[in-house]
Protein backbone atom coordinates (compact mmCIF):
# COMPACT_ATOMS: atom_id res chain seq x y z
CA UNK A 1 0.00 0.00 0.00
CA UNK A 2 2.84 2.34 0.88
CA UNK A 3 4.60 2.36 -2.50
CA UNK A 4 0.99 2.74 -4.29
CA UNK A 5 0.58 5.75 -2.08
CA UNK A 6 3.98 7.31 -2.96
CA UNK A 7 3.80 6.38 -6.30
CA UNK A 8 -0.24 7.85 -6.58
CA UNK A 9 1.36 11.24 -4.68
CA UNK A 10 4.40 11.63 -6.63
CA UNK A 11 2.32 11.08 -10.00
CA UNK A 12 -0.17 13.91 -8.94
CA UNK A 13 2.51 16.33 -7.76
CA UNK A 14 5.07 15.99 -10.22
CA UNK A 15 4.51 13.64 -13.04
CA UNK A 16 0.89 14.88 -14.08
CA UNK A 17 2.42 18.40 -14.28
CA UNK A 18 5.60 18.14 -15.40
CA UNK A 19 5.41 19.00 -19.36
CA UNK A 20 3.07 22.57 -18.37
CA UNK A 21 5.41 23.18 -15.98
CA UNK A 22 8.76 22.58 -17.71
CA UNK A 23 6.77 25.10 -20.44
CA UNK A 24 6.02 27.98 -17.78
CA UNK A 25 9.07 27.34 -16.54
CA UNK A 26 10.81 28.48 -20.24
CA UNK A 27 8.56 30.87 -21.07
CA UNK A 28 9.55 32.43 -17.13
CA UNK A 29 13.28 32.29 -17.47
CA UNK A 30 12.93 33.77 -21.10
CA UNK A 31 11.69 36.91 -19.64
CA UNK A 32 13.22 36.80 -16.18
CA UNK A 33 16.44 35.03 -16.34
CA UNK A 34 17.51 32.81 -13.30
CA UNK A 35 20.92 34.68 -12.66
CA UNK A 36 18.43 37.27 -11.60
CA UNK A 37 16.60 35.48 -8.80
CA UNK A 38 19.37 33.77 -7.28
CA UNK A 39 20.39 36.99 -4.89
CA UNK A 40 16.79 35.92 -3.10
CA UNK A 41 15.86 33.72 -0.54
CA UNK A 42 12.44 31.75 -1.63
CA UNK A 43 10.21 33.73 1.09
CA UNK A 44 12.00 37.10 -0.66
CA UNK A 45 11.32 36.07 -4.20
CA UNK A 46 7.24 35.41 -3.32
CA UNK A 47 7.19 38.81 -1.41
CA UNK A 48 8.66 40.61 -4.04
CA UNK A 49 6.40 38.70 -7.06
CA UNK A 50 3.37 38.29 -5.04
CA UNK A 51 3.46 41.74 -2.75
CA UNK A 52 2.66 41.42 1.06
CA UNK A 53 -0.80 40.21 2.08
CA UNK A 54 -0.90 40.51 5.76
CA UNK A 55 -1.30 44.08 7.22
CA UNK A 56 0.07 46.29 10.20
CA UNK A 57 -3.19 49.08 9.41
CA UNK A 58 -2.33 51.05 11.78
CA UNK A 59 1.48 51.49 10.42
CA UNK A 60 -1.02 52.14 7.28
CA UNK A 61 -3.03 55.34 9.32
CA UNK A 62 0.23 56.78 10.56
CA UNK A 63 1.94 57.04 6.85
CA UNK A 64 -1.22 59.06 5.69
CA UNK A 65 -0.76 62.38 3.82
CA UNK A 66 -3.59 64.89 4.40
CA UNK A 67 -4.21 67.43 1.93
CA UNK A 68 -6.73 70.47 3.00
CA UNK A 69 -7.08 68.26 6.54
CA UNK A 70 -5.37 67.86 9.51
CA UNK A 71 -4.68 64.28 11.78
CA UNK A 72 -7.25 65.56 14.00
CA UNK A 73 -10.29 66.25 12.24
CA UNK A 74 -13.70 64.61 12.90
CA UNK A 75 -13.71 63.87 9.48
CA UNK A 76 -10.95 61.85 9.43
CA UNK A 77 -11.00 60.62 13.15
CA UNK A 78 -14.34 59.06 11.75
CA UNK A 79 -13.03 57.42 8.62
CA UNK A 80 -10.09 55.79 10.74
CA UNK A 81 -13.22 54.59 13.70
CA UNK A 82 -15.26 52.71 10.74
CA UNK A 83 -12.05 51.60 9.11
CA UNK A 84 -10.70 49.73 12.03
CA UNK A 85 -13.74 48.40 12.99
CA UNK A 86 -14.03 46.37 8.90
CA UNK A 87 -13.16 43.36 8.53
CA UNK A 88 -9.82 41.95 7.04
CA UNK A 89 -11.00 41.60 3.81
CA UNK A 90 -13.27 44.92 3.83
CA UNK A 91 -9.93 46.59 4.61
CA UNK A 92 -8.15 44.93 1.76
CA UNK A 93 -11.05 45.64 -0.45
CA UNK A 94 -10.34 49.35 0.55
CA UNK A 95 -6.75 48.72 -0.41
CA UNK A 96 -8.00 47.37 -3.66
CA UNK A 97 -10.21 50.54 -4.11
CA UNK A 98 -7.48 53.14 -3.46
CA UNK A 99 -4.36 51.83 -5.21
CA UNK A 100 -5.69 48.94 -8.03
CA UNK A 101 -4.44 46.23 -5.51
CA UNK A 102 -5.39 44.35 -2.60
CA UNK A 103 -1.83 43.90 -1.85
CA UNK A 104 0.90 45.75 -1.09
CA UNK A 105 4.54 45.83 -3.46
CA UNK A 106 7.62 44.58 -1.86
CA UNK A 107 8.98 47.26 0.45
CA UNK A 108 5.81 46.95 2.38
CA UNK A 109 3.53 49.19 4.70
CA UNK A 110 6.35 51.26 5.62
CA UNK A 111 7.28 53.04 2.27
CA UNK A 112 3.37 53.03 1.21
CA UNK A 113 2.26 55.97 1.54
CA UNK A 114 -1.16 57.60 0.17
CA UNK A 115 -3.02 60.84 0.25
CA UNK A 116 -6.48 61.62 2.14
CA UNK A 117 -7.99 64.95 0.49
CA UNK A 118 -10.44 66.87 0.85
CA UNK A 119 -12.18 67.15 -2.90
CA UNK A 120 -13.92 71.06 -1.45
CA UNK A 121 -17.04 70.28 -2.89
CA UNK A 122 -19.57 72.43 -2.86
CA UNK A 123 -22.14 70.18 -1.61
CA UNK A 124 -19.87 67.09 0.38
CA UNK A 125 -23.20 65.98 1.74
CA UNK A 126 -23.97 64.91 -1.94
CA UNK A 127 -20.63 63.26 -3.09
CA UNK A 128 -19.16 60.53 -2.15
CA UNK A 129 -15.37 59.52 -1.51
CA UNK A 130 -13.59 58.35 -4.72
CA UNK A 131 -10.00 57.72 -5.22
CA UNK A 132 -7.17 58.09 -8.39
CA UNK A 133 -5.31 55.01 -8.06
CA UNK A 134 -2.43 56.16 -9.90
CA UNK A 135 -1.02 58.87 -6.93
CA UNK A 136 -2.90 56.69 -4.23
CA UNK A 137 -4.86 59.71 -3.35
CA UNK A 138 -8.42 59.43 -1.66
CA UNK A 139 -10.74 62.49 -1.95
CA UNK A 140 -12.86 62.43 1.44
CA UNK A 141 -15.74 65.12 1.33
CA UNK A 142 -16.15 66.43 4.47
Amino acid sequence: RKEYVDLYVNYVFNKSVEKPFKDFMQGFLRGCPARNWKMFFPEELQVLLQGYTKFDWYLLEKNVIYRHYKKLDQTIRNFWTVFHKLSEEKKKMFLAFLSGSDRISGYGLECFRFCIKDPQVENPDESSPYANTCYLILFLPR
